[in-house]
This record gives structure tokens, C-alpha cells and sequence, in this order.
């Protein structure tokens, strides 16, 4: 497989231009499956995490996404007055904030789960279900240290 780029002006040979244009348009479309709930693909990414394990602190749930602790924190502010997280003094340091996700949020998530893959489904719609999985197992190696 030839890395050499092509002569071409053509944008569609650049595979920054490739991914920096389908993840916003894998963005769009989740964004609006979820604007119902009154969330955005952030906010999901955040619930997902926090569905799927015990209570984390807010720097777990950071290092989880990848995200910095300053992002996270306004993400969680935001969450929190939507009703759907909520955060604690962790009882063994109580300089760590525990996170949590409410009744609602654990309704939202559920639904949010669903819309999600209703998008997710839509942006892959004109690949195979083979192609789809082998696209999920090349940007995994991609994004592997």
C-alpha cells in the first residue's frame, strides 16, 4: 500500500482532510439524535463512561475521554445542572469529587444509547456491516500507543 500523496488538488486524497470531515459529519448527526434528550455527542461520551462503571472521579472520567481536567469540569457543570449527573466529596479524599449519574441520568443515557446508534447506523449506511468492522478495527490499531 503506497503512503505517497497523490498530485491531485483534490482534497478527498488527504487522509486528515478524510477523517477531519467525516467525524464532523458523524458529529452532526449525533448531535441532532441526541438534541432531544438535551444533550450533544460530548455529553453522551461522558454518560457512557459514567453508565459503565462505578462512581469515578472527575479526573477518571477526564483521562477516560482523553479530555483535560478543565474541559471536564465545565462538561460535568453543565451536565449537573441539567439534572443528569451529579457530584460528591469522595468519603476516602475529600479533596476528589465523585461522579455519578442521577435516576434521569441513567434514563437519558438509556435513550441516548439508542439515538446514538440510530446515527451511528446512518453514517455507516453505505458501508458493509464487514467493511464497518473492519473500519472499527483499523482506527483501534491506528489509535493504539
Amino acid at each position: 500500500m503506497s503512503s505517497e500523496l497523490s498530485n491531485t488538488a483534490d482534497p478527498h486524497e488527504v487522509l486528515g482532510y478524510l477523517f477531519k470531515h467525516a467525524t464532523q459529519k458523524l458529529t452532526a448527526l449525533t448531535d441532532a439524535a441526541l438534541e432531544p434528550l438535551g444533550i450533544d455527542s460530548k455529553d453522551f461520551g461522558a454518560l457512557r463512561v459514567l453508565a459503565h462503571g462505578e462512581p469515578a472521579s472527575q479526573l477518571q472520567v477526564a483521562q477516560t475521554l482523553g479530555i483535560d481536567r478543565t474541559t471536564m469540569v465545565a462538561l460535568l457543570d453543565v451536565l449537573e445542572r441539567k439534572g443528569v449527573v451529579t457530584r460528591r466529596p469522595d468519603p476516602a479524599d475529600r479533596r476528589r469529587n465523585v461522579v455519578e449519574l442521577t435516576e434521569q441520568g441513567a434514563r437519558t443515557f438509556d435513550r441516548a444509547q439508542e439515538a446514538y446508534a440510530r446515527a451511528e447506523s446512518a453514517f455507516l449506511a453505505g458501508i458493509s456491516p464487514k467493511a464497518t468492522d473492519q473500519l472499527r478495527r483499523t482506527l483501534r490499531t491506528l489509535l493504539e500507543d
